[in-house]
């Protein structure tokens, strides 16, 4: 797991080319809960979703070849790895599976890097871009399972503890676990963390009870975000040290948090992004008398059309 220290330097690193994101506090009165929320609005970032914190972070860690990076996504870390590059002036090959959405293709498609969409799922797409890694020497940029990746993740945490030092729990989604273990790793046990997942493809969950990293399923509406079939092992390791409770959604809450999201806060989340909130709403976690709680809002790549309906 990536210490402060490392997590401080990639806050610097990316300083440059990232946005420090908001947060807003929420009422019990605006809310109807029992608690006081407070969003981190990392949907506002650069590309629309957390991502290129890992991503920028990777790139200026590494000694990038000639032959560029390359990555696989469901979307948004494609399109955080293509950003990227283009700003570092570096060539890039991205990977989507079939699944990911028109939107999400389209964006990638424009900042000029390679798109290549195959397979059904994400991990055929990995599996696609690993090879084209071997054979060209490209740099890879995992989508949540490498150190500079949690790091850059991390710095999600940073902010939200100098910016809402009261919370006593953090609740993020998770797919294959990068925004979950860069941001645990940050606090280091200061905060109960409380892990969001489609009840579809729930890879923590699994792992938690497996002992182990373990295939799920990778299905439901937020499985161009969440859509990970096994937690990477480097946010189960976290896990392991620093505990965190994992609920699973069903895809009605979390399409009830994205209207509630626009209906109350005119907030277009994508089903990933609006995961987190969705635990809350819908009671799938209950957090004890007095808590403060932070909600990572994390993304934002849908269609707005669909958010309203």
């Amino acid at each position: 797991m990536p210490t402060q220290d490392e997590i401080r330097a990639a806050a610097g690193r990316i300083a440059p080319h990232i946005r420090r994101t908001p947060v807003i506090r929420l009422a019990p009165a605006e809310t109807g809960l029992e608690h006081p929320l407070v969003l981190k609005l990392e949907h506002l970032q650069v590309t629309g979703s957390f991502k290129p914190r890992g991503a920028f972070n990777r790139m200026l860690s590494a000694a990038v070849p000639e032959a560029g990076v390359v990555a696989a996504s469901g979307g948004n870390h494609g399109l955080a790895v293509a950003h990227a590059a283009r700003s570092l002036g570096i060539r890039a090959e991205i990977f989507v599976p079939e699944i990911t959405p028109e939107a999400k293709r389209a964006r990638i498609a424009a900042t000029g890097a390679t798109l290549t969409v195959g397979g059904a799922a994400y991990d055929q797409a990995r599996e696609a871009s690993e090879a084209r890694a071997a054979e060209t020497g490209a740099l890879i940029v995992h989508a949540y399972d490498q150190p500079e990746i949690l790091a850059g993740q991390g710095t999600i945490g940073m902010e939200l503890e100098e910016d809402a030092p009261e919370l006593t729990h953090v609740v993020v989604a998770a797919g294959g676990g990068g925004l979950y273990g860069g941001i645990a790793s940050w606090y280091d046990g200061r905060v109960g963390m409380v892990i969001a997942e489609p009840e579809q493809c729930p890879t923590l969950m699994v792992a938690g009870l497996m002992g182990q990293p373990t295939d799920v399923p990778a299905g439901g509406i937020a499985a161009d975000s969440l859509g990970a079939r096994r937690v990477g092992d480097l946010a189960f390791a976290v896990m392991m040290e620093q505990g965190g409770r994992a609920v699973a959604l069903a895809d009605e809450a979390i399409r009830t948090a994205q209207r509630w999201l626009w209906d109350r806060l005119r907030i277009a989340a994508e089903p990933g992004g609006a995961a987190a909130l969705a635990a809350v709403l819908s009671g799938s976690w209950t957090p004890p008398a007095g808590a403060r709680v932070g909600v990572v809002v994390c993304g934002a790549n849908c269609d707005p059309g669909s958010v309203a309906g």
